[in-house]
């Protein structure tokens, strides 16, 4: 997996005030923490972070935060908060890693082919998770797990323990939880009997409403003959 490079600078003031004076002028507060490492508030420029954070190895990429007047340091970002608002990420952690020493790992899954059932059927797949934790070394995680969901049936549901085994890979979500299953659209009943019975009782009155007209008309009739 391709290392990554962000510059970083001290950062000594905290509190919510110097935090925003921060973002407003670009940049993202965050620490830099870890085994052997004294813990250090820093903030990076968004632009670059962001940059970063696009490649293809995504929220997992190993970045290498080089902070000011310290040792470069191989990290890995977690713990991202966002402004609910606009998305924009308002503070992380930058977690030291080792090369050869496992993590845990948030990997987005990649559903392929479509059931058959979904082309002839009218089903659709109804996706509940998106994303499962694994545990390997930084070097090993990937950047998506694809997963083929062709063979599946109506009724039919993916779980953890139907993904593919991958080297180095240790899925740590339980194996019965389930991913994603191929439902068949609900049927909406349209309440004929009621129009009917509306549209009868219109006929009625109607009806007597003509009836009630006749007769009105015939007794005008009879007055003028007399």
């Amino acid at each position: 997996m391709q290392q990554e490079t962000l510059r970083a600078e001290s950062r000594f003031a905290s509190g919510t005030r110097p935090s925003r004076r921060l973002r407003r002028d670009g940049r993202v507060p965050a620490i830099v923490y870890g085994r052997g490492l004294d813990t250090v508030s820093v903030s990076v420029n968004s632009r670059d972070l962001y940059g970063v954070l696009r490649t293809e190895a995504g929220l997992n990429a190993l970045i290498n935060v080089e902070v000011e007047g310290a040792e470069t340091v191989l990290t890995v970002a977690r713990e991202i908060q966002r402004d609910p608002v606009r998305g924009r990420i308002t503070h992380l952690d930058f977690i030291k890693v080792s090369l050869d020493e496992a993590i845990e790992a948030e990997v987005t899954l990649e559903f392929t082919g479509t059931p058959l059932a979904v082309t002839e059927d009218g089903a659709f797949v109804e996706t509940i998770e998106t994303s499962v934790l694994i545990s390997a070394l930084p070097t090993q995680i990937p950047p998506v797990i694809e997963v083929d969901i062709e063979h599946l049936g109506v009724g039919d549901t993916l779980k953890v323990g139907d993904l593919p085994v991958l080297d180095g890979v240790t899925v740590l979500d339980e194996a019965e939880r389930p991913l994603a299953t191929v439902v068949l659209p609900s049927i909406v009943e349209e309440p004929v009997e009621e129009e009917a019975l509306l549209e009868g009782e219109e006929g009625i009155e109607g009806e007597e409403g003509a009836d009630e007209e006749g007769g009105a008309e015939a007794a005008e009739g009879d007055e003028g003959e007399g």
